[in-house]
C-alpha cells in the first residue's frame, strides 16, 4: 500500500474540501485506490503555515476555526506563509496547489507550480492561471524532473473532460470543440429566460454562491477564455495565449434578445470555443450564440458545464457535469493523484533506463 505526503497550498474551499476528503475517506482509498494520503504541510495567506513530517490531522484542520495566524498555534506552525520555503522543504511527494486564479500572468501559482516541480515533487492543481498561461513550461519542467503536472480540474472542475477527450476519444479525429464553461454565466441567462433583467440575475447568482462580489470574470467570458485556451492548447495542440481569443460576454443581452431567441426556437448561451482549419489554423473565440433547441448544448441549464467535442469518426460527443463546486474541484485533484498512482509503475522503470 502506498502512502503520498500531501502539501497543501491555499486552504480556501478546495483543499479544505480535499483535507475533509482525506479525513472521511482515506480507509476507502486505501482499499480502492491502494494508497492514502497524509498531508505534511499547508500554506496560506491568512492562517500562516504548518509543516509536520509525521503527519497533521486532517480532522482537526476541517473541524477548527482558525483565526488570522492560527496555524502558529500548532506544532510546526508559523504565522506566516512562506509558500516558496514550504513547497521546496517540507517532505512532500504531491503539491496541492489551489490558490486564486491570476489571469494576467498567472502568478503566484505558477511559482508555486515550478517550485514544486523543481523540487522533485509532483504538482495537481485547480488553478487556470498555470496551465493557460505557464502550461509548457511546467510540463518540460516535470519531464526533467521525473515527475507529473496534473490539472484536470482547470477546466469543468471535478468533470473530466481533458482526460476523457486524450484517452476515450484517441483516434477519432478530434477537429474542435463548443462548450459552456462557466456556470455563473449560463445561471445568469437561465434566470432571464424566466424573466429576471441582467442585474437581478447576477444578484440572485450572488445570493445562491455562484457569482463572486465582482463578477466581471464570469459574465465577460474572461474565465471562459483562459479555459477556451487551455482545452485548445491540450487538445488541438494549439499554442494559444488568452489575447488570440475573441472574447465577448454576457452583458449587452436584452430581454428583448432573450424573447426573440425564444420566439424563433432558440437560446442564448456563452459558448467557448475552437477549432482547426483545414490549413492547420486554431480558430478561437468566446462569446453569447443563439443555439436551436436540438443542438447538444442548448438544454444545459443552471450552473452545469458542457463540452461538445466535435470529431471525424463520431461527430458530436457532449460531456456534461458540474463545473464548480467545493467537494466536486477537490474531486479532480483526487483524480490528478489516482493519475499519478497509476503511472508510478511505468515511471520507476523509465528512471531506471535511464
Amino acid at each position: 500500500m502506498a502512502q503520498y505526503n500531501i502539501a497543501l497550498i491555499g486552504f480556501g474551499g478546495v483543499n479544505r474540501a480535499l483535507a475533509q476528503l482525506v479525513a472521511e475517506r482515506n480507509d476507502r482509498w486505501q482499499m480502492e485506490l491502494g494508497f492514502r494520503l497524509n498531508i505534511v504541510a499547508v500554506t496560506d495567506l491568512n492562517l500562516g503555515s504548518v509543516v509536520s513530517p509525521n503527519g497533521i490531522d486532517a480532522c482537526m484542520l476541517v473541524e477548527t476555526k482558525f483565526e488570522r495566524g492560527g496555524f502558529a498555534k500548532l506544532s510546526g506552525g508559523s504565522t506566516e506563509a512562506d509558500n516558496e520555503k514550504v513547497i521546496r522543504q517540507a517532505p512532500a511527494d504531491i503539491v496541492a496547489e489551489a490558490t486564486f486564479t491570476n489571469p494576467d500572468d498567472g502568478e503566484p501559482a505558477v511559482s508555486h507550480c515550478r517550485w514544486g516541480l523543481e523540487s522533485g515533487k509532483h504538482v495537481v492543481t485547480t488553478n487556470k492561471g498555470p496551465v493557460a498561461l505557464a502550461a509548457a513550461e511546467l510540463k518540460a519542467l516535470a519531464r526533467r524532473h521525473h515527475v507529473s503536472f496534473e490539472y484536470e480540474g482547470a477546466v469543468m472542475s471535478g468533470t473530466p473532460v481533458i482526460r476523457v477527450a486524450r484517452t476515450m476519444l484517441a483516434g477519432a479525429g478530434l477537429t474542435g470543440f463548443e462548450g459552456i464553461l462557466n456556470g455563473t454565466s449560463n445561471f445568469v441567462l437561465g434566470r432571464m429566460e424566466g424573466g429576471l433583467g441582467f442585474s437581478e440575475a447576477v444578484s440572485q447568482a450572488q445570493a445562491f454562491g455562484y457569482a463572486e462580489a465582482d463578477p466581471t470574470a464570469d459574465v465577460e467570458g474572461y474565465d471562459v477564455r483562459l479555459k477556451v485556451v487551455i482545452l485548445a492548447n491540450e487538445l488541438l495542440g494549439a499554442a494559444l495565449k488568452p489575447a488570440d481569443v475573441s472574447c465577448r460576454g454576457i452583458s449587452s443581452l436584452t430581454a428583448a434578445d432573450i424573447e426573440a431567441a425564444a420566439k424563433d426556437g432558440c437560446r442564448w448561451k456563452l459558448i467557448g470555443s475552437a477549432i482547426r482549419r483545414e490549413d492547420g489554423r486554431i480558430e478561437a473565440s468566446v462569446g453569447p450564440r443563439r443555439l436551436a433547441l436540438d443542438h447538444p448544448l442548448a438544454g444545459v441549464n443552471g450552473a452545469i458545464n458542457a463540452v461538445s467535442f466535435t470529431t471525424d469518426m463520431l461527430g458530436a460527443v457532449t460531456v456534461t457535469g458540474p463545473g464548480a463546486g467545493r467537494v466536486e474541484t477537490a474531486y479532480a485533484l483526487l483524480s490528478d493523484i489516482v493519475a499519478i498512482h497509476r503511472a508510478a509503475p511505468a515511471r520507476m522503470t523509465k528512471e531506471a533506463a535511464e
